[in-house]
């Protein structure tokens, strides 16, 4: 599947923190699927995925996360925080704010995260979930253990992110600097750098740098976290399970975190559970084998 749809009319809507910039497919009245992008993407990697799942009678909702495209903060003052427990707060608040009670999730990176964590914690809102490359949800107690030195060279960005120097670097070179990571992440995706020229005006957004920096340096406590969001954070301390029936589609080929040989990902989920590795699949996942999504999708909404 290689067609490029047109994207769908841009709304917002107003949470308690954000006007967050949504696109939409589909019946208002149909069931709902939420499809989240992660850094550095954006909601171009479900063209391909949200109209055919709009054709099918399903509300499509994709937003744009907090700091990326014409989403914005409300308040000026407000922290612009990138933390685990931020993005998941997020997608609490746009499902609230659109009176959403229970959705199908799909998310791979920071939005896989969210995704994870609205699982685990509020299960009741969560119908089935798709994530990319399994459990997302960080044990950012154990950030600071050293990893095997080929884990921590896929890392430099995040080290990187971690320095004034890399604060500039990004400031300065946002694009160029997320095109990199598109091609690192995805070496054997010969679509990527047609596709990132779609997505590359959603770093643009005036809050991007500091949301990404924030979100790199949290994850490894380098930085505080949102006082109020740490009632979140403590209750992802024990890493807790996902209950909600799942699937993980995890890239064989992805360049920052590639899947081992056994799932070491499966004693986090108690619920229906499934993993497929996909042979030629980075990073990007969904955008790279939306065919392989979109049949994920649909096993678990017509379970």
């Amino acid at each position: 599947m290689a067609t490029v749809t047109s994207p769908a009319p841009l709304l917002y809507v107003r949470t308690t923190l954000l006007d967050v910039a949504y696109e939409t497919h589909g019946p208002i009245d149909g069931e709902p699927v939420i499809l989240l992008h992660g850094f550095p993407y954006d909601p171009r990697g479900y063209d391909d995925i949200a109209p055919v799942l709009a054709e099918r009678g399903y509300r499509v909702l994709v937003p744009y996360l907090r700091g990326y495209g014409p989403t914005r903060f409300i308040n000026a003052q407000v922290m612009r925080s990138g933390q685990q427990a931020a993005l998941a707060k997020d997608l609490l608040d746009f499902m609230d704010a659109l009176s959403i009670p229970q959705a199908t999730l799909a998310g791979f990176d920071w939005g896989g995260r969210a995704a994870c964590i609205v699982a685990a914690l509020w299960p009741q809102r969560v119908r089935g979930l798709v994530t990319g490359d399994g459990y997302n949800i960080q044990a950012i107690s154990q950030s600071l253990k050293p990893r095997p030195p080929e884990t921590e060279h896929r890392l430099w960005y995040q080290y990187y992110f971690h320095t004034q120097r890399g604060v500039d670097g990004l400031t300065a070179n946002r694009r160029e600097l997320c095109q990199l990571l598109w091609t690192l992440w995805s070496p054997s995706w010969a679509e990527g750098p047609s596709r990132y020229g779609l997505t590359a005006p959603s770093f643009d957004n005036p809050d991007f740098v500091e949301v990404v920096i924030h979100s790199y340096r949290h994850r490894f406590m380098y930085a505080p976290g949102d006082p109020a969001l740490e009632y979140i954070e403590q209750a992802l301390v024990p890493q807790p399970p996902i209950s909600v029936p799942s699937i993980s589609l995890c890239g064989a080929d992805d360049g920052v975190g590639p899947p081992s040989l056994e799932d070491d990902d499966v004693e986090h989920f108690s619920g229906f559970y499934r993993r497929q590795v996909l042979p030629g699949v980075g990073h990007n996942v969904f955008q790279e084998a939306p065919q392989v999504t979109l049949q994920a999708l649909l096993e678990l909404l017509e379970r």
